[in-house]
């Protein structure tokens, strides 16, 4: 019987799926599985389903001699050495399309929220601040008929899309791996990357984090939006600088943020992004619905055990 690693314990309708067909055990401490211990469980199993916590590289493979698929329990795999998982054989799988309608909901009640100054306001109201009401108390921006500007147009940036229609926005987008897109009718426009930063009253990123996207919104991209621009990034933390993106709210070079990845993930508690009002900040929770977690536990297993029964994955990456 084929032998499996599970890098966390996974929602209950993948591990389900696993009985019977294959032995398996999971890592069930508190955040990520240590790499000393990882490299040791993966000695002698055939399947590992990894998160993005995990560096699948050239090491994870020289102590993973038996491993045939390695399922990423999410849709981007820039955790994964793919190039060197396919030199030596290795199938790699993702996630795609279940958590679409979760993390486009994140990605729009983010921009909602930064707007309106939702927590900076609960905030307020919590710490006992709020003695009356007046004209000018927390004023936010309006959303209806403003232009919403997304970087990358799968199928999280067409569902934000959707969503944007409800608001009457008007929707431009940017595609980072390609030239312009045939559009059609008054729906959504390709725009270039320059004209995506001037015109965006909101900005959502909703692109895959590789060579070409890393720092790709950096200082000079921050001057060149809106002073009272709202940049969303729901995709991962090192599309921005943030650094720069501190500095940028800071400074008011942009009006304000709304953050579910960042650099380095858990966040330090230390981070100055921590220290400003005009910032919304999320703890990766982009696809934390019930439905959409047992959908990838179930779609990550399935994936495994195509491979492991000689068949093609559904969702393969190489």
């Amino acid at each position: 019987m084929n032998k499996v690693y599970v890098c966390h314990k996974i929602p209950e309708a993948g591990l389900n799926l696993l009985n019977g067909k294959v032995e398996y055990r999971c890592w069930d401490g508190d955040g990520p599985v240590p790499r000393d211990l990882l490299l040791e469980e993966i000695s002698d199993v055939d399947g590992v389903i990894t998160m993005l916590t995990e560096k699948v590289d050239s090491e994870f493979f020289d102590n993973a001699p038996r491993v045939k698929v390695v399922s990423n329990y999410a849709v981007g795999y820039n955790n994964v050495d793919v190039e060197e998982a396919t030199s030596r054989g290795v199938k790699i799988t993702n996630t795609p399309g279940v958590l679409t309608e979760a993390t486009a909901d994140i990605a729009f009640g983010l921009l909602v929220a930064a707007s309106r100054r939702f927590t900076e306001a609960e905030r307020y109201l919590r710490s006992g601040k709020w003695t009356c009401w007046h004209p000018t108390m927390l004023l936010g921006r309006e959303i209806f008929g403003k232009t919403l500007g997304l970087i990358g147009f799968g199928r999280i940036g067409k569902a934000v899309a959707r969503r944007a229609a409800g608001f009457g926005m008007k929707v431009i987008y940017h595609t980072p791996s390609g030239g312009p897109a045939t559009d059609q009718g008054d729906g959504p426009r390709w725009v270039s990357f320059e004209e995506i930063l001037e015109k965006s009253d909101y900005l959502s990123l909703h692109c895959p984090l590789n060579d070409r996207t890393r720092g790709l919104i950096g200082k000079k991209e921050l001057e060149r939006m809106k002073q009272d621009a709202v940049l969303v990034n729901t995709s991962r933390g090192p599309v921005v600088d943030q650094t720069s993106l501190y500095e940028s709210l800071r400074d008011g070079v942009i009006g304000a943020a709304g953050l579910d990845v960042y650099d380095e993930e858990p966040i330090s508690p230390e981070d100055p992004l921590l220290s400003l009002e005009n910032v919304v900040m999320l703890p990766h929770i982009g696809s934390a619905t019930r439905e959409a977690r047992d959908a990838m536990a179930t779609m990550a297993v399935s994936n495994m055990l195509d491979v492991l029964e000689g068949k093609e994955p559904r969702n393969p990456v190489n």
